[in-house]
């Protein structure tokens, strides 16, 4: 009896183990609980967001954090909603925002572990759209101004502020080949086709004028771009595109690296280094020829489409100009864009 009654109790022993066993697996461990705080901060963040009116949070599981979807409605004067989706790809923000059961215009995907993103990088992805649009239709050259764009939701959202909109391929791999279809897209023939980067809400009618006459006076050019000053606090930044031109204002190369490179190694401040802006003008019928072409060692490399342009031998011209370069490539670009959009009555 006593040795029936001692291996009961070790089998009773080694359950409850077992099922303590079970219930510490289910807690979460210290990188989870860290995780977990991440998310959180991120949601704050989130409902700081001036153009925001309501953020509600949709958690997929106890301790882990599968998905978090905020469900966030803009202001009835800007006529726009958004769902904001937290570490969701584009098939897990669908997903949600059927479950949602509400229509949304737009849909931002955020990373939930970027605790510290700005409301204003949610408020100014809108914001830069509609008013590089804007400034866009003020150009005295262009004659027809359309969004080109492979996602549903920037369409919609452009339709809302007025926009014609095209909708492109996926396979798009940069802004020349997407303006290519949508000017396939468009039935109609055009002499010039502008490619205007959407987050350039700074930029100057004048500057768009200025690419397509100097493309126009330039018979032997088959493309045309402007560049500005390079602040000498972005010799290093690989996301501002440097350029080099010849004495006829042609262009030689371009690179996210400092060019030229002195033997120094060192920013020479009294050079006049060159910041390529976002955007370039093409002739109609080289951008069919465009497409067409493989990409190139040198393109692939910088990940710069120009670079295909120089590669094949065809000639860029280079318009130099004045201008407070504030594309938006980083989270601290948005705070700066805002700043001189206030300055300049356009937020």
């Amino acid at each position: 009896m006593t040795r029936l009654r001692n291996l009961q109790n070790r089998t009773r022993r080694k359950t409850k183990e077992k099922m303590m066993m079970k219930v510490w697996s289910k807690l979460p461990s210290h990188e989870e609980k860290k995780k977990n705080r991440k998310f959180t901060r991120t949601w704050e963040r989130a409902k700081l967001a001036a153009t925001l009116d309501h953020v509600g949070s949709y958690i997929g599981s106890c301790w882990q954090l599968h998905w978090i979807a905020i469900q966030c409605l803009v202001s009835p004067q800007r006529n726009v909603s958004y769902s904001l989706l937290f570490v969701l790809g584009a098939e897990r923000c669908n997903e949600a925002v059927q479950k949602l059961g509400k229509k949304y215009d737009i849909v931002v995907n955020i990373q939930g572990d970027e605790p510290l993103i700005e409301p204003e990088i949610i408020d100014g992805i809108v914001k830069a759209l509609q008013r590089t649009w804007e400034r866009a239709k003020l150009a005295a050259t262009l004659d027809h101004v359309v969004v080109a764009t492979d996602d549903e939701r920037i369409a919609d959202c452009c339709r809302q502020f007025g926009a014609d909109v095209i909708m492109t391929a996926e396979s798009c791999r940069n802004g020349a080949e997407r303006c290519n279809e949508a000017v396939q897209k468009l039935r109609k023939k055009y002499d010039i086709v502008v490619n205007i980067q959407g987050d350039e809400p700074l930029i100057e009618p004048e500057i768009i004028d200025g690419i397509v006459q100097a493309l126009q006076a330039a018979p032997d050019a088959v493309f045309s771009t402007a560049v500005t000053s390079l602040k000498p606090e972005d010799a290093n930044d690989p996301n501002r595109v440097k350029c080099v031109v010849d004495n006829r204002g042609y262009a030689i190369y371009f690179s996210r690296g400092l060019i030229p490179f002195n033997k120094s190694g060192k920013v020479n401040q009294q050079f006049p280094y060159l910041l390529h802006l976002g955007i370039q003008s093409y002739d109609a019928k080289f951008l069919k020829i465009y497409s067409d072409l493989q990409p190139t060692p040198l393109q692939l490399e910088e990940d710069l489409e120009q670079l295909k342009v120089l590669e094949n031998g065809y000639k860029m011209k280079v318009i130099k100009v004045d201008h407070d370069a504030h594309g938006v490539d980083t989270p601290e670009d948005v705070e700066k864009l805002e700043s001189l959009m206030r300055e300049r009555n356009l937020s």
